[in-house]
């Protein structure tokens, strides 16, 4: 879970945060080398300076009784590195959100959204590393290509009974795999959502997961085809008995196989058609990454495993700390229920958690389904609203859509576990003068956080915050009342005299509004008051205000952990058998032993700061519970929380309305509204369909209008 973040603010000049900022600055230099030496590593890998001088030469130093020959140079070339960054990045992101001034002006052009088919919407910056990536790819494959041809002659063949062309297409085979280990190597970064990684390189795990899923795409399609090149290869030269071997050491195919078939049931679903259609199929079969991952380490063996072990260790830690804070329920104080099949769920969080907006949680309702976790966005402002977390929820799919009847019908418990919030350390919209948020449906809600941060600082920081212009589309007016949300509680548009908001109303199936219509725009929303359990907390960071911190201890104490008890596995148990030669112990029995004793360092380093950090909030949650009991409608009706409510469902519609310019039966002209803005730094966000997303980033990436600057965030999983 993301720590605790600080709420966003206009640049210092000066003051306490320059130290800060030059220590920041030395650890970004030094993860910056550290990073750079680990991609040419990477690089080098197919060549022979790397195979023939420097892998044996790092062999020969690192070779012990405790690592064995080979295990402690992987350990030192690319596991090591990888932590090490990982560690500065804690350090990194707890020293303080970035300034604004890291914007350069030069890099804005690079920013600049295209629409790639097969991509989707992407920003310069991230074709030209996805470029660069497949080149690394192609590079390594041409590399072990042009090296090993050079060596296979006919007699060379013929020497093994086989045909040139079969020689070749065993090579082919094997070198398909080992380009797809370098892809499998950065997979799990991406969904790694509570990472110290990502944020160290200004990336969320949300707007990330679309370069997990172009890796899976590659890693797939290579290893789908080392696995076809080889039946081929072995039907071949008449050895199609290799398909059912499990040496005791060394490569197992049969492990291979396995890995690769659950890696082909889930690579299956994930294609966009299936995924949408049927979310659930896509949910469930997504759960075979555990057994794809478990058959690989078998069928390759824990040496060649910890080339790419540095990922799959902080995803591990990552999923287990979600796994942590899943398994209590968190308070849920009371739902608002619109007639547009619409919900608000408004949580207690402790005052100790902040977010960034357009943060986002994830839900799990047992009542509903035990399993099925769902990501929303969180529409609250933690700097508005200290001490309460909201999501909206439209009634679209199976799952939210019984979440709805639910909430609509006599209830009044409701058990809620979470994970997150996840999201940006810092946001910078302060530095438009104008920010264009444009909507689709139930795609309004990122929004409604932004609006509610810009309400804070207008009232709260000495600073001008930037006019608001919100273009929202709706197939329905009943889908109006969302917008009764954008306020917080007991808000009027006379209450912030400093907010600048306009909002742009698009009814895009009626023609006008019939009476009928307006009747149900004008029912207010009915909350629905719930009583939480005693044992029920209000949401808070799984690991404390110091979060990142504490991630920091966990990766390196559980590393310490692991090679501390693989030390002694291989010292006392391994070598007296296998002496070095790697020929004696079981392959198999080794990567087993490996991960049981790296699931078991996470486990002790992860659990015992997990409670440390729990015993110390322990006071927090109760004070805040006692707090929070006059929101039940059974406490007092004098309770300050109870009457906002109370205030909020009798306001007049008027005090939204009035800012709002509504259009029936049209769509809206992006393209003329866009160019209109004539400030000079205009922020375009946009949150809808696939269609709408495509239009405001072709408009945006034309060139026509260079005050537009589209930020690059992503609202869809």
């Amino acid at each position: 879970m993301d720590p605790q973040r600080s709420p966003e603010t206009p640049p210092a000049s000066g003051g306490g945060g320059g130290g800060n900022n030059t220590i920041r600055a030395a650890i970004m230099a030094v993860v910056m080398i550290v990073f750079s030496g680990y991609l040419f590593l990477w690089v080098m890998i197919p060549t022979n300076p790397y195979r023939l001088n420097w892998l044996p030469e790092i062999k020969k130093q690192t070779a012990s009784t405790y690592f064995g020959t080979t295990q402690g140079a992987t350990y030192l070339m690319f596991t090591f590195p990888v932590l090490f960054i990982a560690v500065l990045g804690c350090a990194y992101v707890h020293l303080g959100n970035k300034s604004s001034n890291n914007h350069a002006k030069g890099l804005a052009i690079w920013k600049r959204p295209m629409i790639i088919k097969g991509l989707g919407v992407v920003t310069r910056i991230e074709v030209a590393f996805f470029l660069m990536f497949i080149a690394l790819l192609i590079w390594s494959f041409a590399t072990y290509m042009r090296i090993n041809f050079a060596t296979i002659s006919p007699n060379s063949a013929a020497k093994k009974g086989q045909l040139v062309w079969e020689v070749k297409l065993d090579r082919t085979s094997d070198w398909l795999a080992l380009v797809g280990n370098i892809a499998f190597a950065f997979m799990f970064f991406p969904v790694t959502r509570g990472s110290s990684v990502l944020p160290l390189f200004g990336l969320t795990s949300e707007r990330s997961v679309k370069y997990h899923i172009w890796l899976g795409h590659i890693v797939m399609t290579l290893f789908t085809a080392h696995s076809i090149g080889y039946i081929i290869y072995w039907g071949s030269v008449h050895k199609l008995h290799k398909l059912l071997e499990w040496k005791r050491t060394g490569l197992s195919t049969i492990a291979g196989e396995l890995s690769l078939v659950a890696g082909l049931i889930l690579w299956a679903t994930t294609f966009p058609r299936i995924r949408r259609k049927m979310f659930e199929v896509f949910f469930y079969t997504h759960h075979m990454y555990i057994p794809f991952v478990v058959f690989f380490i078998l069928h390759v063996g824990i040496t060649y495993t910890t080339m790419m072990l540095s990922g799959l260790f902080l995803f591990i830690i990552d999923r287990y700390l979600r796994f942590l804070q899943s398994r209590s329920n968190v308070r849920l104080l009371s739902a608002r229920v619109l007639p547009c099949q619409t919900v608000e769920l408004n949580f207690s969080k402790s005052t100790g958690l902040s977010y960034a907006p357009t943060s986002i949680i994830f839900l799990n309702v047992p009542t509903i389904s035990k399993m099925q976790w769902h990501p929303f966005t969180v529409s609250s402002s933690s700097s508005l609203e200290s001490d309460k977390l909201s999501v909206i929820i439209k009634g679209e799919g199976k799952w939210s859509t019984n979440l709805y009847q639910l909430l609509s019908s006599s209830i009044d418990h409701l058990d809620v576990s979470i994970e997150g919030p996840y999201g940006p350390t810092s946001t910078d919209f302060l530095r438009h003068e104008l920010l264009v948020m444009v909507s689709g449906g139930s795609g309004v809600t990122p929004f409604i956080s932004i609006i509610r941060e810009l309400i804070y600082a207008s009232e709260n920081i000495k600073f001008k915050t930037p006019k608001i212009l919100l273009i929202t589309s709706f197939k329905n007016s009943n889908d109006l009342t969302i917008l009764d949300l954008i306020l917080p509680l007991c808000g009027s548009p006379s209450e912030f005299p400093n907010l600048d908001l306009k909002i742009e109303a698009y009814v895009t199936r009626e023609k006008q509004l019939t009476p009928s219509t307006e009747e149900q725009n004008t029912t207010t929303a009915r909350t629905v008051w719930l009583k939480p359990n005693p044992s029920d907390a209000p949401i808070s960071p799984i690991l404390g205000p110091n979060s990142y911190l504490w991630l920091g201890a966990i990766i390196s104490s559980s590393f310490v952990i692991y090679l501390i008890f693989i030390g002694i596995l291989t010292r006392y148990v391994i070598y007296p058998i296998d002496r070095n030669t790697n020929k004696i112990y079981s392959t198999a029995s080794r990567a087993l032993l490996h991960i049981l004793f790296l699931c078991i360092g996470i486990f002790i380093a992860a659990t015992s700061a997990f409670l440390t950090t729990k015993s110390r909030n322990s006071r927090e949650k109760t004070t805040q519970i006692q707090h929070m009991e006059g929101a039940t409608p059974h406490a007092s009706p004098n309770s300050l929380f109870y009457n906002a409510d109370r205030e909020l469902e009798s306001l007049p519609q008027q005090s939204i309305s009035q800012l709002i310019n509504l259009h029936y039966g049209e769509r809206p002209d992006l393209k003329k509204v866009l160019f209109e803005q004539k400030e000079s730094n205009v922020g375009v966000l946009v949150c809808g369909p696939k269609k709408m997303r495509h239009e405001v980033a072709n408009i945006c990436s034309s060139g026509l209008a260079a005050n537009l600057h589209f930020e690059a965030i992503s609202f869809g999983w």
